[in-house]
């Protein structure tokens, strides 16, 4: 898409961080492009030539000099971004870029800081376990959905302490003061592999924190 304003009114960054995913990051940012203003691919020190194919197909290419994982890679895409509303998308393509108005329209007309896409079923119970542990929280909705728009004065605001998104996400948006909505999803089927995610278990300890901070600022706030 050219520069200047989509079709919902505000200018839009997707924001894709990848990691090995040479044999399929063209066909993801092809498939994002018509619907954002600018895609930024965030290659974490792949050793494939994931960056060099992103390139190829349209996006902007940052690249960390080590891998430092998805948080670091997204929050660089965050400080990077000069549009509206950053979209954040996987690089495998499981997630499906037609959806990326519906999640972007709300965050333009000012009804929403971030919608989610809600992909209906959780498969890893420990992701369902972080979820339903940080919506003591609040109404953290799919917490663990790596596709999202919001705002991108937000977004370079948040800290997404610990090993992955999962929890403190939602959380950290609520903590100041946003809201949140949701949009379904259905994801595109890929043959990809799925390992153990064993960095959820180190996952609970952020997600308790954030539980934490948030339970002390509501009473101090009402003390």
């Amino acid at each position: 898409m050219s520069s200047g304003e989509n079709r919902n009114g505000c200018t839009t960054t997707a924001i894709i961080p990848a990691y090995n995913e040479a044999e399929r990051i063209g066909k993801t940012v092809q498939s994002v492009d018509e619907y954002v203003n600018e895609t930024l691919v965030v290659d974490d020190a792949s050793t494939d030539d994931t960056g060099a194919r992103a390139q190829a197909a349209g996006a902007t290419v940052l690249t960390q000099s080590q891998n430092q994982g998805y948080i670091a890679a997204i929050k660089w895409g965050f400080r990077a971004a000069d549009t509206d509303v950053v979209v954040t998308i996987d690089a495998d393509g499981e997630c499906p870029s037609d959806r990326i108005p519906h999640l972007v329209r709300p965050v333009c007309k000012g009804e929403a800081d971030m919608v989610q896409g809600n992909r209906g079923k959780i498969v890893r119970p420990s992701e369902q376990f972080l979820t339903w542990l940080a919506g003591w929280g609040g109404p953290v909705g799919d917490s663990g959905t790596g596709f999202r728009a919001l705002r991108t004065d937000l977004a370079q605001t948040l800290d997404l302490d610990g090993k992955c998104i999962c929890g403190i996400f939602s959380l950290e948006v609520l903590g100041r003061g946003g809201k949140i909505q949701e949009v379904p999803v259905r994801l595109n089927e890929i043959d990809k592999p799925r390992g153990i995610a064993w960095y959820h278990g180190t996952q609970v300890f952020y997600v308790v924190q954030a539980l934490v901070r948030t339970a002390f600022s509501l009473w101090t706030d009402d003390a």
